[in-house]
């Protein structure tokens, strides 16, 4: 019987800078695909149409202040900003643990100072917008999405391969 592997801890790093103690909880990117729906004639029912990657954005909520988040406000490149998350990800029948990482380049696109109350713990919220993503499990990419590039790897697999040569990339 296998049971869940659940994070056992975890840090973020921001351009190679350890936040270890420091982010209380991170809203990791979610993956979706922008599709529309399509009946033509004949069918008996809508099918998805896929076109493509919906936007990428990740939020971290830090026990305060950073300082090293705010000096990258406004940030003039679409990939001026590089945040790393390093899981460890563990079953209960398993000693071994799997270290799950992912990297993504991006720009903060909102910063949240929350509300300030003297004598107690202020959460200081920041969502970034990213153009990069990337999943590693163990060292091994699983997912790769370079939206500026318009690269698509999954598994190894290039789906947007076709795609670039018929375009002239």
């Amino acid at each position: 019987m296998a049971l869940p592997k659940t994070l056992k801890a975890f840090n973020v790093f921001n351009s190679g800078e350890s936040y270890v103690g420091q982010v209380e909880e991170i809203a990791l990117p979610k993956l979706t695909r922008k599709t529309e729906d399509y009946r033509g004639g004949g069918m008996n029912g809508p099918i998805k149409l896929d076109f493509g990657q919906e936007g990428i954005t990740i939020e971290l909520t830090f026990g305060g202040l950073m300082k090293s988040i705010l000096t990258q406000y406004g940030v003039l490149t679409h990939d001026g900003v590089q945040l790393r998350f390093a899981g460890a990800y563990q079953a209960e029948d398993n000693a071994t643990p799997d270290a799950v990482e992912i990297v993504i380049r991006g720009r903060h696109t909102e910063m949240d100072f929350g509300t300030a109350k003297s004598g107690e713990k202020n959460a200081f919220k920041v969502s970034s917008a990213c153009s990069y993503y990337k999943l590693s499990i163990n060292g091994e990419t699983i997912i790769e999405i370079d939206l500026i590039n318009m690269i698509e790897k999954v598994n190894g697999d290039d789906l947007l391969s076709a795609i670039r040569t018929a375009i002239g990339l």
